[in-house]
């Protein structure tokens, strides 16, 4: 299973390189329209700036992609943007670096450079967050079964949310979609077997 990677809040992060400022938005996003709102937005915002050169990524597998070096010279902004995020695995993410122009020419490769390491310096702000769908259940069992199973439940690369305590024991499951098979035939023997119910 391959996993894919996103921001949970925006991000900004300024470089400066050899007079100019790079800055860099990092924005989640679901749909190529918002992403194409999201780069309005920025580039209304710092319309006084030389270039708002943007790159994003979209799809449960990343599958969608598109980068502009609006008005950079061709290949030196959008395609290195891009290929920082692709380093990260990431999707459903846009970016938008804002150069203002110092007045040194930084040449291709300098280009090149620059608008790559601000993205990277935007995605090494903090963790990012991984990208996956969530199955829950919430099970129910005498307490002298209860500990067994919580060992049993994360054996099975599931994570226990919540235990509640009471009449009986309360145990809220939560499990990545694509391991949850082993999980819920394990659950539903047990429940035939009478040792616990399944109540979600």
């Amino acid at each position: 299973m391959k996993y894919y990677y996103s921001v949970a809040k925006d991000r900004k992060k300024e470089l400066k390189i050899k007079r100019s400022t790079f800055i860099a938005h990092l924005h989640f996003v679901q749909t190529m329209q918002e992403a194409k709102v999201y780069i309005s937005a920025i580039s209304d915002e710092y319309k006084t700036a030389n270039h708002n050169c943007w790159a994003y990524i979209v799809g449960e597998k990343s599958e969608i992609f598109h980068s502009s070096d609006a008005g950079e010279p061709s290949g030196t902004a959008g395609h290195p943007m891009l290929n920082a995020l692709k380093k990260h695995d990431m999707t459903n993410i846009v970016v938008v670096v804002t150069r203002y122009f110092g007045g040194v020419k930084l040449g291709i490769r300098g280009l090149i450079e620059a608008y790559g390491e601000t993205v990277e310096a935007a995605i090494k702000i903090s963790p990012l967050t991984k990208l996956v769908k969530l199955s829950s259940y919430k099970i129910s069992c005498q307490y002298d079964f209860a500990e067994q199973l919580k060992y049993k439940i994360e054996q099975l690369n599931a994570e226990v949310k919540s235990v509640d305590y009471a009449t009986d024991v309360t145990i809220t499951i939560s499990i990545e979609d694509h391991l949850k098979s082993d999980l819920e035939k394990y659950l539903v023997e047990l429940e035939k077997a009478g040792k616990l119910k399944i109540m979600l």
